[in-house]
């Protein structure tokens, strides 16, 4: 059992723009990254461009294109006007749309599919038309990923935050079973699976032995904070083993 992952560099992107100079650079710390095995990279640009900018965006797709054929493009957002253009601009392998707010740090739940589905509909068609897969950011409830099918999602990114963010064990426990038991759901309904949100190398493993569906799992936070003790290419190997990935280096 194994899940691929894929390197989420707004963190990267956010300590540069904190000087606004050219280091630590994004596009080279995303190429040490699938140097050392990672499937993908992520990104999720923001209107205030806070973190990732649109320059970014082009910069790693030619990156990717060019240097990692095979590898995978996942860009991440609110899918307003500007975030639409943009992703048909930069044609990723995947689109997760995420109902974000600008005022948000980061995301912190899932989309009403019920509340929004019309408009989920149009966006969805409209990206996957131009060739996208589209996955759709969810919370932990094992109705959704249904509601995903009907609105036209391939896959559900589970929001995982409540269950990386639990320290006390009930507490986990009780997330630990609503992530389960969504992924289940996603089987069943037909969708694939990912996940991501303060997932690390100790909350990891038993999510994926729990989940043989799930996919993909997209991380930042935690990536870069063990690239600080680690290195980004250790930390890579380390979270690959966390996730089951056990691709030879070579490929």
């Amino acid at each position: 059992m194994s899940a691929k992952l894929s390197v989420n560099v707004n963190a990267v992107a956010f300590l540069r723009n904190r000087r606004d100079l050219p280091w630590p650079s994004v596009e080279g710390l995303g190429r040490i990254a699938l140097q050392a095995g990672a499937y993908g990279l992520t990104v999720h640009p923001r209107p205030d461009e806070r973190h990732i900018r649109k320059s970014d965006v082009g910069i790693l797709r030619d990156m990717i294109r060019k240097d990692f054929p095979g590898r995978e493009y996942n860009i991440e957002g609110n899918p307003d006007a500007q975030f639409v253009k943009l992703v048909h601009e930069a044609k990723p392998d995947q689109v997760t749309l995420v109902p974000d707010d600008i005022r948000q740090a980061t995301s912190d739940h899932g989309w009403d599919i019920a509340a929004h589905k019309s408009f989920l509909i149009d966006v969805i068609g409209l990206l996957r038309s131009n060739g996208m897969r589209v996955s759709l950011f969810i919370d932990a409830e094992p109705d959704l990923p249904y509601l995903a099918k009907e609105v036209g999602a391939d896959r559900v990114e589970i929001y995982t935050g409540p269950y990386g963010g639990a320290f006390e064990k009930q507490a986990m426990e009780r997330e630990f079973r609503k992530v389960v038991e969504t992924g289940k759901a996603a089987e069943k309904a037909g969708v694939g699976l990912n996940a991501g949100h303060d997932l690390t190398r100790e909350n990891l493993p038993r999510l994926v032995a729990a989940l043989p569906n799930l996919r993909e799992v997209s991380i930042g936070h935690a990536i870069t904070a063990d690239a600080l003790v680690f290195g980004m290419a250790e930390t890579v190997r380390l979270f690959r083993k966390a996730c089951g990935d056990l691709r030879s280096e070579a490929a």
